[in-house]
């Protein structure tokens, strides 16, 4: 089995590649989802290839191979579960879990996670709305909108969102927004593309570009 550093790595390889289908993964973007230096980031890719874990030629940007993506995905399935474990059954916030969940998805225990996903009632979708691997690396791919991308008039229940970060998940409890809320869109100013959207048929808010870009709604 792979070290927790070498998980974290094809993790965040198979989570960049996700977001730029079709391109090669460079160093620097590693670099700075892991918040570390080029060098260090070389040097693990080389340990990575050598394993037939990824694809790597220096300068030319990396990709992973069949087994490296199986191991990404394993992980992102054993951190997605612990989140919603922490959630429905801790009490945690949607905004506590990441740090927590980060630790608890290196457990190497395949029948502990089997046991865990049956526990929970095999849950498609993470407390973000990401949707949770199966054990064989199949995920589910809802078609989902961008709030930004919607009209005036245009509504529907929130249902992921895109940054999970800390301070953007305690945004959105501020303004009253959580997976299941159903939105409305009332106006879109021109200026700066903010929102003004109706929450639930009852409050009214405005809702920033850079927000709206972070959220989705059913498709």
């Amino acid at each position: 089995m792979p070290s927790f550093t070498e998980e974290n790595y094809l993790k965040a390889v198979y989570k960049l590649a996700e977001a730029a289908p079709g391109s090669e993964v460079s160093t620097n973007s590693i670099a700075e989802a892991l918040q570390t230096r080029p060098a260090s980031v070389t040097d693990m890719l080389r340990r990575l290839g050598e394993k037939g874990l990824l694809h790597y030629q220096r300068y030319r940007g990396v990709s992973l191979t069949l087994e490296g993506r199986q191991l990404a995905l394993l992980t992102i399935r054993k951190h997605r579960l612990w989140e919603v474990f922490l959630v429905q059954k801790l009490g945690f916030k949607w905004d506590e879990v990441h740090d927590v969940a980060e630790q608890m998805e290196h457990i190497d225990s395949p029948l502990l996670v089997r046991r865990l996903d049956e526990f929970l009632g095999f849950p498609r979708l993470d407390p973000h709305g990401d949707p949770i691997p199966t054990e064989d690396g199949a995920m589910l791919r809802p078609q989902n909108r961008l709030v930004a991308d919607l009209q005036p008039g245009d509504k529907g229940p929130v249902v992921a969102v895109k940054n999970t970060s800390v301070t953007f998940l305690q945004y959105l409890d501020k303004a009253g927004l959580k997976l299941g809320s159903h939105i409305e869109v009332l106006d879109k100013i021109e200026f700066d593309n903010s929102l003004e959207i109706r929450i639930n048929q009852q409050t009214t808010t405005m809702l920033s570009a850079e927000a709206s870009r972070n959220l989705f709604v059913a498709g």
